[in-house]
C-alpha cells in the first residue's frame, strides 16, 4: 500500500460498522480489473474506490477525459480518475448482470442490478478547499470525491459514510440477500470458488448461462486464504472446513508470483492418494513445475536418492524401512549432507498424520528468507498413534505460529444428516477440548445446515450380502446422474477391499482397488475402493463403508476406531451407506 492507501484503509476500518465488506487490490471480474478498493453493504449496494496519493501542485491539467500529471517533475497524461473509477465499476456491472439472480426481474429497471452501484476517487494528500480552489470540480464533480482532510481520525463517522453513498448516481434497488452476496462474490471473485465449480465455468464464455448454485469460501475462509502471509501460521480445522481449498489457493497464489529465481513450493501429507490428488490439482492448473505435491515418505526417498544418500535395506519390514528412511533423511539434514532451505514455502496438509520429529524435518526445509510455513491441522482426524503425544506442542518442533493461529469449525462438506451419523459414532469419544494457542485442540464440528438425504444403513447377515447391496446401490446412483468417479467403497481391512473388488469385477463395473501405492488415479471415471485410513483427506458425493459392523474388534481402541469411522463417514459430500453386518460396539449404536 502507499501511505494514502494504508491511511484510507484505517479509516474505513474505523467508520465503517461490521457488516461492511472491504477488499483492497483484489482483481475483481472477468477481465480481472485491478480496483483500489470495493465496498459492500447489503441495504447500500456496491462501491468501487479509486485511490490517488497526488499533490496539488502534482496536477498540471484537469479535463472530464484526462488528467495531465507531473508527479516526479516529468509530465504525462492519465485517464480521469473518476472515469477509471467507472470503467473498473462497469466491469463489474456487466458481469453481474448476466446472473438472473442478481438482476430486476420486471419493471423499468429489467435486467438492470437489483441493488444499487457507485465508484469515486479519494485524494489523499489534496484538500477540500485545495479542490474548489484550483478548480478540479470541473473535472470530477465534487460529491464523487472525497479529500485528505475529510478522512481525518476525528472525522464523524455518520459523516464519512455519507461522503461515500453521496458517490451512489442511482439509489433504487433492494437488500441485497446474503444468497446474492455470495452468487455476487462467485461472480468478482472467481478464485473464491470452491473447487468443484472452479473449473465448470468459462467466465469468457458471454453467453454461458451462470450456474443455478454458486459455492463460494465463507467470508473467515476468504478472509484468511487473502491474509496468509510468510512467516509460520496453523489451521486448525475440522473436517470438511476447507483447509485443503485454503491451502491450495495459498500455493496457487505464491505459483503465480513464482519467477525463475524463486525456490521450489513444496505440499506434503501423509498419505499417498491425498499426494496423487493434490498433485492432479496442481498440474490442472499448469502450476505443477513451481508446486511438487508429496507423500511424506515419497518425499524422503526423493531426498536420499537426489543427495547421494544410501537408502535403506529392501529386506527390513515395511515399518522398519520406512523409520530407517525417515531417520537418514533428519541424519542428512543434521550432518549438512542434504541441504535446508529447499523450499520458498511448505504447506502441509493433514499435519495431525505427521510425528513430532517429522514436523522439526520438514520446517527445516523452509527459506529463512520467505519463512513461509503452513500446516493444516485436525487431532479429531488423527488416526495414526505416532502423532499423538501428550508433550507435543508446536514450539517444541520449531513452528512459531504464536498469533498466527486459525481455527475453523463450520463443516460446509457433509450435509447435516451425514454429520450427525458421524457424531453418532464419535460425539462421546471425541469430546472437543481447548488448548493454548501452542497445543493441539480437539474440534467438535458445526454443521452448515446444508440439508440431504438420511444416511442409508444396510443391516444383512454376511459381508458378501452387505457389499452384494452395496453395489446395487452405487448402480442406483450412478443411473440417477452420478459418474463413477464420483463414488468410493470405503473399508475397514484390506480382505474387505479384495471382497468388494472381486463382487464389482462380477458385475462389470469400473473399478479401482487401492492396496499399495500408485494404484490411485483420482481422474478416472471409477469407483474407487480404499481402505478407512487412505481415504483421509479425500471427498466423494456418494462413498460406502464396508465392515463398520465389525468395529472395534476384540483387540482394538474403541477411541482409535472412532477416529477411523469418523474419517470414513466424513468423506461423503451427498449420499452415505453404511453395512453393519456383525455384531461390534458401533453396530449397536445403530440399533439404539
Amino acid at each position: 500500500m502507499t501511505s494514502g492507501e494504508k491511511r484510507l484503509a484505517e479509516r474505513l476500518e474505523q467508520k465503517l460498522d461490521a457488516d461492511y465488506l472491504l477488499w483492497y487490490d483484489v482483481p475483481v471480474g472477468p477481465k480481472q480489473s485491478h480496483p483500489d478498493f470495493v465496498v459492500i453493504h447489503p441495504r447500500r449496494g456496491l462501491l468501487i474506490l479509486e485511490t490517488k496519493d497526488w499533490k496539488l501542485e502534482t496536477v498540471q491539467r484537469a479535463t472530464r477525459q484526462m488528467w495531465e500529471i507531473a508527479p516526479d517533475g516529468q509530465a504525462k497524461v492519465v485517464i480521469n480518475p473518476l472515469a477509471q473509477a467507472r470503467h473498473c465499476a462497469i466491469q463489474v456491472v456487466n458481469a453481474l448482470e448476466r446472473d438472473p439472480q442478481l438482476v430486476h426481474p420486471s419493471g423499468n429497471h429489467q435486467g438492470k442490478l437489483a441493488f444499487p452501484w457507485g465508484h469515486g476517487v479519494v485524494f489523499t494528500r489534496i484538500t477540500r478547499k485545495q479542490f474548489e480552489a484550483a478548480g478540479l470540480g470541473e473535472a470530477i464533480e465534487s460529491h464523487y470525491v472525497i479529500c485528505s482532510d475529510e478522512m481525518l481520525e476525528a472525522a464523524d463517522p455518520e459523516q464519512f459514510q455519507q461522503r461515500l453513498w453521496n458517490m451512489f448516481p442511482h439509489a433504487f434497488g433492494s437488500v441485497m440477500s446474503l444468497p446474492q452476496l455470495d452468487r455476487a462474490r462467485w461472480i468478482m471473485f472467481p478464485e473464491v470458488r470452491v473447487p468443484t465449480q472452479e473449473s465448470l465455468f468459462d467466465d469468457s464464455d458471454e453467453a454461458l448461462e451462470m450456474p443455478s448454485i454458486m459455492r463460494v469460501m465463507d467470508l473467515q475462509q476468504e478472509q484468511l486464504a487473502r491474509s496468509l502471509g510468510d512467516g509460520h501460521r496453523v489451521i486448525h480445522g475440522v473436517a470438511g472446513s476447507g483447509k485443503t481449498m485454503v491451502l491450495g489457493y495459498r500455493a496457487e497464489y505464491l505459483a503465480k508470483a513464482h519467477t525463475a529465481a524463486s525456490k521450489p513450493i513444496l505440499i506434503l501429507c501423509y498419505n499417498e492418494p491425498l499426494a496423487v490428488k493434490l498433485a492432479s490439482v496442481m498440474e490442472a492448473k499448469g502450476l505443477s513445475a513451481q508446486v511438487h505435491a508429496r507423500h511424506f515418505h515419497k518425499w524422503c526417498r526423493d531426498q536420499l536418492v537426489a543427495f547421494g544418500q544410501t537408502l535403506p535395506a529392501n529386506n527390513l519390514p515395511k515399518n522398519v524401512f520406512f523409520d530407517d528412511m525417515v531417520q537418514r533423511v533428519i541424519e542428512g539434514v543434521d550432518r549438512k549432507q542434504i541441504p535446508s532451505g529447499q523450499y520458498q514455502a511448505v504447506l502441509i496438509d493433514e499435519g495431525h498424520d505427521f510425528a513430532p520429529a517429522w514436523l522439526k524435518l520438514v520446517t527445516q526445509m523452509v527459506d529463512p528468507t520467505t519463512n513461509s510455513l503452513l500446516v493444516l491441522y485436525d487431532d479429531a482426524q488423527s488416526i495414526y498413534e505416532r502423532s499423538r503425544s501428550k508433550q507435543f506442542s508446536f514450539k517444541s518442533v520449531g513452528i512459531q505460529a504464536q498469533g498466527r493461529t486459525t481455527i475453523l469449525k463450520i463443516n460446509y462438506r457433509n450435509t447435516r444428516q451425514i454429520l450427525q451419523t458421524a457424531n453418532l459414532i464419535a460425539a462421546e469419544l471425541l469430546t472437543a477440548e481447548d488448548h493454548d494457542e501452542d497445543g493441539i485442540p480437539l474440534l467438535k464440528p458445526v454443521s452448515c445446515g446444508r440439508d440431504g438425504e438420511a444416511p442409508i444403513i444396510i443391516r444383512l447377515p454376511s459381508l458378501r450380502e452387505e457389499v452384494a447391496q452395496m453395489v446395487d446401490q452405487l448402480s442406483a446412483a450412478h443411473q440417477e446422474g452420478h459418474a463413477w468417479g464420483d463414488m468410493a467403497i470405503i473399508c475397514r481391512q484390506k480382505s474387505e477391499m479384495r471382497a468388494c473388488g472381486e463382487l464389482l469385477s462380477r458385475r462389470g463395473l469400473p473399478y479401482q482397488v487401492r492396496e499399495r501405492p500408485g494404484q490411485f488415479s483420482p481422474l478416472e471415471d471409477t469407483i474407487k475402493v480404499l481402505t478407512m485410513h487412505v481415504s483421509k483427506g479425500l471427498e466423494f458425493p456418494v462413498v460406502a463403508l464396508v465392515g463398520v459392523g465389525h468395529m472395534p474388534a476384540a483387540n482394538q481402541s474403541e477411541k482409535d476406531e472412532a477416529r477411523l469411522f469418523y474419517v470414513g463417514a466424513t468423506r461423503a459430500t451427498q449420499r452415505l451407506i453404511i453395512g453393519l453386518s456383525g455384531d461390534g460396539q458401533f453396530a449397536a449404536r445403530f440399533a439404539a
